[in-house]
């Protein structure tokens, strides 16, 4: 199974360096040197990582193969994505992967059912749990540990404890 873990963004510099958007919590592991990542591109399917290194806060690459800036513009918005273990767990007690948590019940507190995880909205200030119920629109709960105290994949469950009003919005008057 593959997990996307950043997006190629503009060259930097003259010899084939490639800023990437890093959508991973574990950048250092996924473009540590002989990674190969796979592409959304037709043309170039896979890139293999030569060396990475954190410059000015922003994680700058260079693959094996393009060497000028040309070569690193001609990758600009391809998404990456790494070969995981369908069974692997981000290591943490508080870290998942989507596929981990969709399709999980979600319940309240007091163990009243609110739905199923639906998906996982990655936005740029939190994640958000977008959460299908029966017969109502879907629900989204804000991914912190201030509203979600218990995720429990094993038991297949998450529970929720949401500020007033939040299980209200979108239902019928």
């Amino acid at each position: 199974m593959r997990v996307v873990v950043g997006r190629l963004g503009r060259a930097h510099g003259i010899r084939g360096e490639v800023s990437v958007d890093v959508r991973t919590d574990e950048p250092d592991r996924r473009f540590a040197p002989g990674s190969v990542l796979f592409t959304d591109s037709s043309t170039t399917t896979t890139v293999v990582v030569e060396w990475s290194k954190w410059h000015s806060g922003r994680l700058l690459l260079h693959l094996e193969g393009f060497n000028d800036r040309t070569a690193a513009e001609s990758l600009r918005g391809l998404l990456l994505e790494a070969e995981t273990d369908e069974a692997e767990l981000p290591d943490g007690d508080d870290e998942y992967y989507d596929r981990h948590l969709v399709g999980l019940s979600v319940v309240m507190l007091d163990g009243t059912p609110v739905g199923s995880v639906r998906e996982v909205v990655h936005l740029p200030m939190q994640d958000m749990l977008v959460v299908g119920r029966v017969e109502q629109s879907d629900l989204l709960v804000p991914f912190v540990s201030d509203f979600v105290p218990t995720v429990d994949v094993p038991g297949g469950t998450i529970v929720i404890d949401p500020p007033p009003g939040l299980i209200e919005q979108g239902e019928p008057e």
